[in-house]
Formats: C-alpha cells, structure tokens, sequence
C-alpha cells in the first residue's frame, strides 16, 4: 500500500495520549503549526498529510475507503483522532472501518454529508457546491485561494487567519488532482446511515459563524452517534483552530480526559 507522509510531534514521549489530526480539503499537515505547541504540552500528536496533499503521495484507488485504510495504516494503534472538514469525512469512514482503533472522534467543523438534501438543509446547497467544483476544476489555483476566504468568513480574526492559510496551504500547493478527488468525496459521500455503529466517545465541534458547517446542523450530526455531544466555539468560522486555538485546545482538552475519566469511572 502507497504510505503516506506523517510527522509524529513528542516521538519520545510515549506515555502521554495519542492524538491524531487530519486537515481539510485543499490543504496539508502544516496548517496545525500555529497549535501544535499547546497540544503537544497534553498529548504526542500525529499529523498526517491526506493522500495528494502535502508530501502525501496520490493513491491509484481514490475512493473514500481508499483514503480511510490509507490514513489508518500510519496512525497509531489505538488513539483520538481529530478530522477538520474533509479530514473528519475520513476520519467517520475509518472508524466505522476499524472503531476498535479509536480512543474517541472529533469532528471539527465537518459532516457526514456536506451536501444539502430533503431532510437535511443545514449543509451547502447543491448547486453552489457543484459551480465551486467547475471552478476547481477550471482554475485550480484561484479556488483554493477563493475557498480560504470562504473558510475564514465571519471569523473575528478572518484577515490573519486568511494570511496564515494562504502562507501554509501553498507551500507546498495540492496537486489539482487532489483538488478533484477531494472535491468528488465532499460532494458524493453520505455516512449518516453507518454513524450509529460507532460507539467510542464523539465530540462534534464547530464555529458560531461557519457557513460551510452551520452551527445548526452540530446537534443534529451528533444525535446520529450513540456516544456524542457538541460544542460551539462562539465568533468562530470554519477553522476555530487558528481564530480560537487556545478555546479550541481546551474544549479538545476537557473532552478527551474528561471522557478517560468517565471511562475509568464506569469500569471500577
């Protein structure tokens, strides 16, 4: 199997929890850089590189099972793993693959279905989906930048966060094909109907001001979970995690050894 390309923060420090995180469409493991010194002080973080993105070689096969087994055969044995936006799409479809590897979910600012349907409003409409898709398709490079805007919209920070993004996420740029297949999961994939399999813990965790990920539909996504609650990090948009990273780091925080200490509680 193609490996891909991931960097273990706190290699030596094996007693402290694993952690996981999967960035989002269009990007790479680098735009945790701003974050990763507050996580670290918690947990021995793995960050990987989506299959196309980054140093990330692209996979022959590009179905989302594809891309789950490929994540999955770099992570850790057993650990939380934190998906952002397309990251987290990944991150349902492996743990419905192999939940016994999984500590706990997080879901930050991401969806079993990012596309809106009858029955389920509170997501991107169809239609400015597949226009932004023929512009990927188009101008690869001018809807990345397009979409950074989109991802920091309503943000109270969104000129830095914009900055920051634009400084990371081209450096290296994606691969325009990897642009396309992400693009093509975002708007084909559904789980919603396999996410009552996955028992671990579940934190579904977005923006007050996303409009990618209304904070709507967190309630919602997380009654589909049998073992899940939601937070709203208040004048957030899509990436709480560079507006908001110390809020952010301690909401993950609370909920990963919060829910240990549950764990341990009902096993006495």
């Amino acid at each position: 199997m193609t490996m891909l390309h991931s960097v273990v923060y706190g290699e030596d420090e094996t007693s402290k929890p694993e952690l996981v995180l999967l960035h989002g469409w269009g990007a790479h493991s680098g735009v945790w850089q701003t974050v990763l010194p507050i996580l670290q002080k918690d947990f021995r973080v793995t960050c990987i590189d989506l299959p196309g993105h980054g140093n990330s070689p692209a996979l022959a096969d590009n179905g989302i099972d594809s891309w789950a087994k490929a994540v999955l055969e770099v992570a850790p044995e057993k650990s939380t793993w934190l998906g952002w936006s397309l990251g987290g799409l990944i991150g349902q479809r492996a743990a419905s693959m192999e939940e016994a590897r999984f500590e706990r979910l997080i879901l930050l600012s991401s969806t079993p279905k990012f596309v809106a349907s009858e029955g389920w409003p509170e997501a991107v409409d169809e239609k400015t989906f597949q226009e932004f898709y023929a512009e990927v398709i188009r101008e690869p490079s001018v809807s990345l930048l397009r979409f950074i805007a989109i991802q920091t919209r309503g943000s109270k920070t969104a000129s830095e966060d914009s900055r920051v993004l634009r400084k990371t996420l081209l450096n290296p740029a994606p691969k325009p094909e990897a642009l396309d297949v992400g693009m093509k999961l975002l708007l084909a994939t559904d789980l919603r109907e396999e996410l009552n399999e996955i028992s671990c813990p579940v934190l579904v965790l977005g923006g007050e001001r996303d409009s990618l990920v209304p904070k709507k539909a967190l309630s919602v996504i997380s009654k589909l979970f049998v073992n899940a609650k939601y937070n709203v990090i208040k004048r957030a948009g899509h990436a709480p995690f560079l507006s908001h990273p110390n809020e952010f780091s301690q909401v993950l925080t609370n909920f990963c050894f919060r829910s240990n200490a549950e764990k341990h509680k009902e096993a006495k």
